[in-house]
C-alpha cells in the first residue's frame, strides 16, 4: 500500500477505536481480541519501506522505539481503564480520562520521535506508525481480556484507576 493509503488507515482505526472504547462496552472475552492488530503488523511488516535503505540501523533503532512506545501506550490504555462487572457477570469497560491522557502522551512520543528521525535525516514510513499501532492495540487488548478473565462472575468493581466512580447512567451499545 502507497503511503497515503496507509495513513488514511491507520486513522480510521485509531478513529474508530477511540470512539468506541470511550463509550461502555461489554468485554468478551472468548472473542478473537488479537485479530485486528495482528491484521495491521502483517501488512505493516509487509511493505518494503518500513527500513531506511541509506539509513539501515538508525531506522531500526527509530523503529523499535516506535514499538516500545506502542507497548507502553497499550498498557497504560489498558490499565486507566475501568471496569466493572454487572449482576449478569458480564464484565464492561469504559476508557476515563486518564486513558485519554495516555493517548496524548503517547501521540507526543511519536511526534517526537518522527521529528528527531526528520532531523537526522532518516526516511521514516508510515508502515512504521502501523507496527507501533498494532502493538498498541494488541497489549491494550490482551491485558483487558486478561482483567476481565479474573474478574468474571465477581459482583464488585475490579480494582484499576476509577476505582469507585459512578457507573454510566445507560449502556451504549454499538
Amino acid at each position: 500500500m502507497s503511503g497515503l493509503v496507509n495513513t488514511l488507515v491507520i486513522v480510521a482505526v485509531v478513529a474508530v477505536v477511540i470512539v468506541r472504547q470511550f463509550g461502555a462496552r461489554r468485554i468478551g472475552t472468548d472473542r478473537r481480541w488479537w485479530l485486528l492488530p495482528v491484521i495491521l503488523a502483517v501488512v505493516a511488516l509487509r511493505e518494503p519501506g518500513i527500513l531506511d535503505a541509506h539509513h539501515r540501523t538508525a531506522s531500526a533503532l527509530l523503529l523499535g522505539v516506535e514499538v516500545v512506545i506502542g507497548l507502553a501506550t497499550g498498557a497504560g490504555w489498558a490499565w486507566t481503564t475501568r471496569l466493572w462487572t454487572e449482576a449478569d457477570g458480564s464484565v464492561w469497560s469504559k476508557s476515563t480520562k486518564a486513558s485519554a491522557g495516555v493517548w496524548i502522551v503517547g501521540i507526543a512520543l511519536r511526534a517526537g520521535l518522527f521529528a528527531l528521525g526528520a532531523a537526522v535525516g532518516v526516511h521514516q514510513d508510515s508502515s512504521a506508525l502501523m507496527l507501533g499501532l498494532a502493538a498498541t492495540l494488541l497489549v491494550r487488548s490482551g491485558v483487558l481480556v486478561w482483567r476481565a478473565q479474573s474478574h468474571s462472575g465477581v459482583a464488585v468493581p475490579a480494582p484499576a484507576y476509577g476505582f469507585g466512580m459512578a457507573r454510566p447512567a445507560r449502556k451504549e451499545r454499538v
